[in-house]
């Protein structure tokens, strides 16, 4: 057993000896969750071209299919509270859907609303068209086959296979995905999130393969402070604080990050979310408020250097 938990550990540090440093096209510190839902209406033209405006690295969204066919963007498949329609989008054509309410409020930032000019549901054509370049973070919720392909065939088409995140917290959601599209690199589901902390408790981590390329999971210790979840349990005090002892884990995040794997935390919107998030050294922020990031990162990275500055002299 000696032996077995010196080896965990020694490999747990040096993942490289067993397992090859995956190489991803990009690296995403500052992420837009819905286009950055605190600033602009989510998921609206409007609110990506917002958080690009503010240098984001990575644009989160969600899609479904309307009963034409279209993928469109929007977190919701039912329509009530985004437009006040109780109306779900794969019961519409593109052409009927609503459009959003004057003001939305943020969902991991409890009283704080936001607004904008654009009001329209994008398709996700429009996002990638408008955005070539920039990483994108695609969730699918629904278990739908035909909307699984047509977000892939999007992803051909435009040439944006290493730089298109496949996420679904459903193990089957995400087996079809990559089955139809296996170039992609893609998220930890809930289920295999649960086989990672366990392998990492158990000490054998260091020597199972990962196929994953991204890890995206909350920082609990915003339950209740800054989100507050519909489900009793979650909200449980108790069961809060333990999740933040077993997940918020540094040698984990650094063990993940060794291996090439990154690590992004969600949905942080103060300074002092961002400021602990970098502390447990995450590769990126998942935020609702783009220019409130950026300026912490422009003010960490000028902090840094005038830090290392002070060494060198």
């Amino acid at each position: 057993m000696g032996g077995y938990a010196a080896t965990s550990c020694y490999l747990l540090k040096h993942p490289n000896l067993l397992h090859k440093k995956k190489e991803l096209a990009f690296h995403c510190r500052h992420i837009s969750h819905r286009g950055g839902a605190g600033e602009k209406i989510e998921n609206t033209m409007e609110a990506f071209t917002n958080a690009v405006k503010h240098q984001t690295d990575l644009l989160e969204l969600d899609c479904h299919r309307t009963k034409d066919g279209r993928v469109v963007v929007s977190h919701d498949l039912n329509l009530l509270r985004q437009t006040g329609h109780d109306v779900c989008i794969n019961d519409l054509n593109y052409s009927e859907l609503p459009p959003y309410k004057e003001k939305l409020e943020v969902t991991f930032l409890s009283g704080h609303h936001s607004t904008g000019c654009d009001k329209r549901i994008p398709e996700l054509e429009e996002v990638f068209q408008k955005f070539p370049n920039i990483p994108i973070n695609i969730e699918i919720k629904e278990d739908d086959d035909e909307l699984i392909k047509k977000v892939s065939d999007l992803v051909r088409r435009y040439h944006r296979c290493d730089r298109t995140i496949w996420a679904s917290v459903n193990n089957r959601i995400m087996d079809k995905c990559r089955a139809e599209n296996p170039q992609m690199p893609f998220m930890f589901t809930k289920q295999r999130g649960a086989l990672l902390l366990l392998l990492f408790y158990t000490g054998l981590l260091p020597f199972v393969p990962l196929p994953e390329s991204v890890m995206e999971t909350v920082m609990p210790s915003i339950i209740n402070r800054t989100y507050f979840p519909k489900s009793k349990l979650m909200s449980n005090k108790y069961l809060v604080r333990l999740q933040e002892k077993l997940m918020m884990r540094r040698t984990l995040i650094q063990h993940l990050q060794d291996r090439g794997i990154q690590v992004y935390i969600w949905v942080l919107n103060q300074d002092s979310d961002f400021e602990k998030a970098r502390s447990l050294g995450a590769t990126g922020i998942m935020t609702d408020y783009p220019s409130k990031l950026r300026g912490f990162l422009n003010a960490s990275d000028k902090a840094s250097r005038l830090a290392e500055g002070n060494q060198s002299q």
